[in-house]
């Protein structure tokens, strides 16, 4: 009797463990720093040389069970800037649902960070069409060969300013949808496609808030914040836009590439506004073990520490519409990035690009060529 009863509680002892261990909070703190340097030629004397941290974040990730959370905040240039502050739970094996402030998958360049672009910065065509972070909520599935998300949010603004600020807040809906056949190291092929509508966004003047859309893309650097495009929509109805991607790879050698177009529809008997943009970046690893492939990510996986890899990109972004009379410039980008990723924590980047910007209203056509590196550091 005596052995039974000391049987069944060590039984209660470790079952007591075992819950103690499902329940316990794990927490960890997270953070990262950019730090760039820059050269540029340019009759532009807005870009000027010099050097900068770009990004500076520190944060907290918990997890708990099925959920985890995370809290990013950003003190780049001084400022104080809210990055992810979301929550996601399990929905179990192939599912999680996501809420909060964070960014939404829309194309291939939504699933990488900023501070994980493999050509230094994002292409041109991903700045003017992309959101950014947006407050709502994201349910993914991932499971086999099929990847899908499906993403109802506010407007931007919505972060910084109260809605009685606003006026009212525009909304919007966003999916993207992927199948890879191929999803194992040294062979990767996926294709995929997305698709997103919002209605229009809030601007301070009272005569175009709710009623207009900004788009707009720098020219490629941190270092200096250069407006290179930009074209102001009036008399917006609601904006539609769409990009396919395709991710390959095979062996040390990748591809990257995606397709935009946006059309943004207009009331007032004024014709709709149409834009659209392309990127093709072709990786491949001069040091290091064939391409792997992140399924919870939809893209290719960061390379292994020692690797050595170099990339050669191309962007092409137009935002001048001559039917609707707006032209917000065309912008033809090309450029060659080497990355070296030291260890788990830490990549070094060279990045050489040639800017050209025409097309642009109230603007002489003009060109750059920007010499950066980067070290970054990131947790």
């Amino acid at each position: 009797m005596n052995k039974i009863f000391t049987m069944m509680g060590l039984g209660l002892v470790l079952a007591c463990a075992s819950a103690y261990a499902q329940d316990k909070v794990e927490v960890k703190p997270s953070g990262r720093i950019l730090m760039d340097g820059g050269l540029f030629k340019s009759d532009n004397k807005s870009l000027v040389n010099g050097l900068a941290v770009p990004d500076l974040r520190v944060g907290v990730k918990a997890a708990y069970g099925d959920y985890k959370a995370k809290v990013d905040v950003g003190f780049a240039y001084g400022k104080v800037s809210l990055k992810d502050v979301f929550v996601e739970r399990k929905l179990g094996k192939n599912n999680l649902i996501r809420a909060g402030y964070f960014v939404h998958q829309f194309g291939l360049q939504s699933s990488t960070s900023s501070s994980m672009k493999i050509s230094m910065e994002e292409p041109a065509s991903n700045e003017a069409f992309f959101n950014s972070r947006l407050i709502g909520a994201m349910l993914i599935h991932d499971q086999g060969q099929f990847f899908g998300t499906l993403s109802f949010h506010v407007e931007g603004e919505a972060i910084k300013k109260a809605s009685n600020d606003l006026g009212k807040q525009g909304y919007g809906m966003m999916s993207r949808l992927i199948y890879r056949p191929l999803h194992e190291e040294g062979r990767i092929l996926h294709v995929g496609l997305s698709g997103a509508f919002e209605s229009p966004r809030y601007n301070e003047k009272e005569a175009l808030n709710h009623k207009s859309y900004t788009l707009k893309s720098n020219f490629p650097t941190r270092i200096a914040k250069v407006t290179a495009q930009q074209a102001l929509i009036t008399d917006a109805k609601m904006l539609y836009k769409f990009t396919p991607e395709i991710c390959a790879a095979y062996g040390r050698v990748g591809l990257e590439t995606q397709y935009y177009y946006l059309n943004v529809k207009r009331e007032n008997g004024l014709p709709s506004f149409k834009a659209s943009g392309a990127y093709a970046l072709v990786r491949g690893l001069i040091l290091g073990s064939s391409y792997k492939y992140s399924d919870g990510d939809a893209g290719i996986a960061t390379p292994d520490a020692g690797s050595l890899e170099c990339v050669l990109g191309y962007n092409y972004t137009d935002l001048s519409d001559h039917k609707a009379q707006i032209l917000g410039g065309r912008q033809n980008d090309a450029s060659l990035t080497l990355n070296y990723y030291i260890n788990k924590y830490m990549i070094w980047r060279l990045r050489y690009s040639y800017t050209h910007v025409s097309d642009r209203a109230g603007f002489d056509n003009q060109s750059v060529n920007g010499f950066q590196t980067r070290l970054q550091i990131i947790f």
